[in-house]
């Protein structure tokens, strides 16, 4: 059976380690670049190791920046009362992209799961304990997930910063705008009546 050279090869499983890509997908990529898009490849390349060495985290949020500190953090339109706790970067841009919220960030690059060995260390808790002490946050809002280690790890960083005396908010999960009842799933719907609020009092 016919196989590809080394070089080849090492390609493909490169492009395996990307997100939601097969087998057959890495292979379609990594042929499209070497037989239709050598300068694309070279510029793919170029970008990736540029990006591996120079990208770090922000000192303050630690979302992803060539910078020292961020263009959100060093913005002096940004809310400091305001403190956004996200999952990851992609996150972030998601939040950013509706234009709806004024304030500050951080990025905790995961969630609560110690089979994978993640622990309040490695999502750097700690550091955002630090900020709440030190900083004007008058309300930490907690954007994590709707997953059970979301749930958790929200749990775990509303308990510690009840201690600081932050008062501490959950994003509101259920019905997405313009959705059906009939087509939402029961999850959901129950979320959605257990994050309810009244609109006339």
């Amino acid at each position: 059976m016919a196989t590809f050279s080394p070089l080849v090869e090492q390609l493909i499983q490169a492009l395996r380690r990307l997100p939601g890509v097969g087998p057959k997908g890495a292979q379609r990529m990594a042929l499209h670049l070497l037989e239709r898009d050598r300068d694309g490849a070279r510029r793919l390349a170029a970008a990736l190791v540029d990006a591996a060495e120079r990208v770090a985290r922000c000192r303050h949020c630690r979302t992803l920046t060539e910078a020292g500190e961020c263009a959100l953090c060093a913005s002096p339109r940004r809310d400091p009362r305001l403190l956004c706790v996200v999952e990851t970067a992609a996150d972030l841009i998601a939040i950013e992209a509706s234009g709806s919220y004024p304030g500050r960030y951080f990025v905790l690059h995961g969630r609560l799961s110690p089979l994978d060995g993640l622990g309040p260390a490695e999502l750097g808790i700690d550091q955002l304990l630090r900020r709440l002490a030190v900083e004007p946050v008058e309300e930490l809002i907690l954007a994590t997930n709707l997953t059970v280690e979301g749930e958790a790890t929200a749990q775990f960083i509303s308990e510690h910063a009840a201690t600081l005396g932050v008062a501490v908010s959950r994003i509101a999960h259920g019905v997405p705008l313009g959705g059906e009842l009939e087509f939402v799933d029961g999850g959901t719907l129950s979320h959605a009546f257990a994050s309810r609020r009244r609109m006339f009092r």
